[in-house]
């Protein structure tokens, strides 16, 4: 879901085309459509900013009869001159479920040639795809890129639920695929479960959750078995709803009280939780990035070529500067104390029951204030809800009710005015992906840089009408 701390415009189809590459019998076999006297590769079309595994292997299913295990998405080194430039995806065949939309057969590829194809960019796809394949199982490049993976996730799982008295079926849903990179949901004969694993850049999320879920068992759903050498856990299914799909509003408060009473559990553990690879984004560490942070966004504002949106001045980059170190040594003196935080904290991370409420995805765990999570939070209520309203006062009162133990309510009342600015300084310079130069090559990238540095300044010049009372 996409943060909405800063918009971005994103000018899409809303469908794009793939081509399937599905292998059969250990990579011998491809799977084929008859067109006239050629042959072309089946492909679907599928919403554009969804999972891509997900709505392929869905699509798969439907338009073709045919379930898949998504491999990876091939680097097409070579297509041939006037031949379209679809993308593609390598998959391998797991069952036949129903009709196709059109004949299809199995083919050897052996027996193929360029010639076979009506497009021979398909025939190149095939070929590189093969390659790709066999040098994987040579010289994996991670464990879900190479055929028959599949099978020794599903022997692996059995043997984590079988003590626990629950066994898989046939039914699965593979919602996200890479050589590093797999999230599967297996149904078994009671609930469901789900494995998930990582990799670079969000490899630190194996270490976090493993160690989340021993320390706040309450708030995580509980780990089943892990692979180390897969960076990878199986977790059980938490029955509830989430909170993207919630109407009431008194969900929304038992989220925002649940989270305020796991960061006054994690007060004691920020050593442990940035250990495990947690960004610090504690006032200390934040200081000591506002001068390069600003420093940057002064250059690539220089480089703006296109108004709107406006370009910041040099003496308005350094003035910001100036007001969030004064804002971040004004939080500072309030003596709150350093918790676990979620800068990914988005109510589709969330799901929430009668008995309890559960946060997933920590890849974006930080060690720091506590306040700036609720600040990401309320954010996405106003998107979904509306600003301004009593109900967004009511999920504020149902965070501040636990901190009451903890701090008084003057300190929550500054603290909840100085987050809508330093929350975004802690969302754009609190990681490390801004000190990457190869960021920077990216357009889309450098232009949020920018508009979150627009917001700061922003909310640099509301910051003495926005100090939210909290309620008493």
């Amino acid at each position: 879901m996409p943060h909405p701390l800063a918009a971005r415009t994103v000018v899409a189809p809303a469908r794009e085309t793939f081509r399937l590459v599905i292998l059969e019998r250990g990579g011998t076999e491809v799977l084929v459509v008859p067109d006239g006297d050629r042959l072309v590769l089946p492909s679907v079309e599928i919403p554009v900013w969804q999972r891509l595994a997900d709505s392929l292997t869905a699509a798969a299913k439907v338009e073709w009869g045919q379930e898949i295990i998504c491999l990876f998405t091939p680097a097409i080194a070579f297509i041939p001159e006037g031949c379209q430039r679809d993308d593609y995806q390598v998959a391998e065949h797991w069952r036949t479920t129903g009709e196709p939309r059109k004949p299809i057969r199995w083919e050897t590829i052996l027996s193929l040639s360029e010639h076979s194809f009506a497009d021979h960019s398909d025939y190149s796809a095939i070929a590189q795809s093969v390659a790709k394949c066999a040098a994987e199982m040579r010289t994996p490049t991670g464990p879900f890129a190479r055929p028959g993976w599949f099978n020794d996730l599903r022997d692996w799982v059995e043997s984590a639920i079988a003590p626990r008295g629950l066994h898989i079926s046939e039914n699965f849903r593979q919602c996200n695929a890479g050589p590093s990179f797999s999230l599967v949901r297996f149904e078994t004969d009671a609930e469901s479960v789900w494995f998930k694993a990582v990799g670079e850049p969000n490899q630190r999320e194996f270490a976090i959750t493993c160690l989340l879920a021993e320390l706040f068992p309450s708030y995580l759903p509980p780990v089943l078995g892990v692979r180390p050498d897969w960076n990878a856990w199986l977790a059980r299914e938490i029955a509830g709803t989430n909170l993207g799909e919630a109407q009431e509003v008194a969900l929304w408060e038992q989220v925002t009280t649940a989270l305020a009473k796991l960061q006054i559990e994690s007060i004691d553990h920020p050593a442990r939780v940035l250990g495990a690879g947690a960004c610090d984004q504690t006032t200390n560490a934040l200081s000591g990035r506002v001068g390069p942070f600003m420093e940057l966004m002064a250059r690539l504002m220089e480089q703006q070529t296109k108004v709107p949106p406006a370009i910041m001045t040099g003496k308005e980059i350094l003035q910001l500067g100036n007001r969030i170190q004064g804002a971040l040594e004004a939080l500072s003196s309030l003596g709150i104390p350093d918790t676990l935080g979620h800068s990914d904290l988005n109510p589709w991370n969330i799901t929430v029951s009668r008995q309890s409420c559960r946060f997933l995805d920590w890849a974006e765990a930080h060690v720091g204030n506590p306040f700036f999570s609720i600040q990401y939070l309320r954010e996405h209520f106003r998107h979904t809800k509306g600003a301004g309203s009593g109900a967004e006062a009511r999920i504020i009162e149902s965070y501040c009710r636990p901190w009451r133990q903890v701090i008084s309510s003057v300190v929550m009342t500054e603290a909840l005015g100085l987050a809508p600015l330093l929350a975004v300084f802690a969302y754009a310079a609190g990681g490390n992906a801004w000190t990457n130069e190869n960021t920077f090559r990216e357009q889309a990238t450098v232009g949020y840089l920018r508009s979150l540095t627009r917001r700061m300044h922003h909310e640099s010049g509301r910051l003495t009408d926005r100090r939210t009372p909290c309620p008493l």
